[in-house]
């Protein structure tokens, strides 16, 4: 196959994109014959938005990155939709009574792309360089005293106290193993490699042109012989959501995740036979949409203002107007789909009362004068969804109906992780909480003390400080008892619902859509964001 060049793949990318003096019908035309001619040449193309920072994960947990880097770089284990651990690098793993202790048996013949052996020392390196330098590496591995190498096929991590999670943590996503002969642990995020990644996946990397497209290509020694089973993949970075609806309904994308098109068109997508969607892969990634206050500022200190602004929102048209219905209402942080047992099942302490709302504002000192605003705030809008910059115009207007006037930011990835986590520009943020696999892992990092810190973005961007917090999940991090864990993250909730550093709003429902000739890509909790190793087409 020629390689495709940015322009072929500009040109493709949607109507919405017209050349002058080229009409539409045309550039679908274009499209489509690149469609049928990746179809005959065993290529899958897939889209993106926004552009990966870098194409490995150990240090970068953009969701684009995570999806990217599982084709390249495995991890030990990968899990069923019911969060069930299963081989992936490693085949068998025992743990100790005490919880200090697990030992990994690894694959046997496993190669890395360029040729070097797959082994023991690779996953040991590895889960030190994430646990240094992943943003969650510091909760997730807390506890981890050792990792070592027994002989060539045999991995020992030695815990310093339980960590209930920790099989749960080790994805290719999560925490991805690399090539230990061509890392070094000092200089790991400088190096190349993460923009032109070696690993042991069932995809090599071959090409990134940014602002256009990734090429991944078959690797011909993969472990699971005669996977995968199509010849490339091809990642299209297309920022505009309108070109990206035009990709699926002309064939030239096949699929798409975390609701790649305007979730309006989903239910307009019954017109395109060949199209279909799923929620299906997204176990292990629950996301909560939130308002994420700056406690920094002096307004937010007043807890009457925050109490004001909950009262001023309502979760059901967040959940009709950003989401157009593909979300769920929450109160408490913890995931109610993924952790019914951690959840806690509590009414709103400040249900939608806009009158309220008001009386708050002029007891907290911020009296109207006539037409004037009470005051300003500026909101930022997480870059990585569409639902993100709706909830962000849709409190700017809800604000307003008692005297605030909001200002919506909306920014790229780079300049968004600048403003809020690293120079802290911000009075408050709309952005996507992921509970993950564990809320130890997932949510902790917003809510605990410890982990606030301007070098590590997707961290405690509130600032938020309270010690029975802290107590709280510390302890349910080492906890062993299921019922004892459960009740700490239910009385972790029950503060920070009163409180209300951060208002939980709604629980997103991804969608994947997807060209129905393609099968295979959602078999694990993880679903395109795994390492798709069973992807291919089939007769439709």
């Amino acid at each position: 196959m020629t390689r495709p060049n940015r322009r072929a793949f500009l040109r493709s990318s949607s109507a919405a994109t017209v050349l002058a003096g080229v009409p539409a019908w045309a550039l679908l035309e274009a499209s489509s014959a690149m469609a049928q001619t990746s179809t005959a040449d065993g290529t899958l193309t897939a889209v993106l938005n926004p552009e990966p920072p870098v194409l490995v994960s150990f240090s970068n947990t953009a969701g684009t990155s995570v999806t990217v880097s599982s084709k390249v770089l495995e991890g030990l284990l990968e899990y069923s939709h019911d969060l069930t651990p299963r081989p992936q690098l490693a085949t068998s793993w025992t743990v100790s009574p005490d919880g200090l202790e697990y030992l990994f048996k690894l694959r046997e013949g496993v190669k890395w792309h360029d040729g070097k052996p797959f082994v023991a020392a690779d996953a040991a390196f590895s889960i030190l360089l994430s646990k240094r330098y992943h943003p969650r590496g510091t909760a997730t591995f807390a506890n981890l005293a050792a990792a070592e190498a027994v002989d060539a096929r045999t991995l020992r991590l030695k815990l310093s106290k339980p960590a209930p999670y920790l099989l749960l943590a080790l994805s290719a996503g999560e925490t991805p193993i690399l090539p230990s002969h061509r890392y070094d642990a000092e200089t790991a995020v400088q190096n190349p490699l993460n923009a032109a990644p070696i690993g042991t996946g069932p995809f090599r990397f071959k090409q990134w042109e940014r602002g256009s497209h990734i090429i991944y290509e078959r690797n011909p020694d993969y472990w699971q012989p005669g996977k995968p089973k199509v010849q490339q993949l091809v990642f299209r970075i297309i920022p505009d959501i309108a070109a990206r609806l035009n990709g699926f309904q002309n064939k030239s994308i096949d699929l798409g995740e975390s609701s790649p098109i305007p979730l309006s068109e989903v239910p307009k997508l019954g017109a395109y036979p060949h199209l279909a969607t799923s929620t299906v892969g997204y176990e292990d990634n629950a996301t909560i949409t939130m308002l994420e206050f700056n406690l920094e500022r002096p307004v937010f200190q007043k807890p009457e203002v925050r109490q004001a602004i909950a009262h001023a929102i309502s979760r059901e048209q967040i959940r009709n107007i950003a989401f157009y219905g593909y979300a769920v209402p929450t109160v408490a942080p913890v995931s109610k789909s993924s952790f019914p047992r951690f959840h806690l099942d509590v009414a709103d302490p400040y249900p939608y009362d806009v009158e309220k709302a008001n009386r708050l504002l002029d007891a907290a000192g911020y009296p109207r004068k006539g037409s004037a605003h009470r005051f300003e705030l500026t909101i930022h809008a997480n870059p990585f969804g569409e639902g993100f910059k709706r909830t962000a115009h849709y409190v700017r207007s809800a604000l307003a109906r008692v005297g605030i006037n909001v200002i919506v930011r909306e920014q790229d990835p780079g300049s968004y992780v600048r403003s809020v986590y690293t120079d802290r520009e911000f009075d408050f943020t709309v952005s996507g909480v992921s509970t993950m696999f564990d809320p130890t892992v997932g949510l902790q990092r917003i809510y605990w003390s410890k982990s606030f810190n301007t070098k590590v973005p997707w961290s405690n961007a509130n600032k938020y400080q309270n010690p029975e917090v802290d107590r709280l999940l510390e302890a349910a991090a080492i906890e062993t008892d299921a019922a004892r864990r459960a009740d700490l993250f239910k009385q972790f909730q029950a503060i920070v619902v009163k409180e209300i550093p951060s208002i939980a709003l709604v629980q997103t429902q991804n969608v994947t859509v997807y060209n129905k000739r393609v099968d295979g890509f959602n078999l694990t909790a993880a679903g395109l964001r795994g390492n798709i190793a069973d992807v291919q087409f089939k007769d439709v």
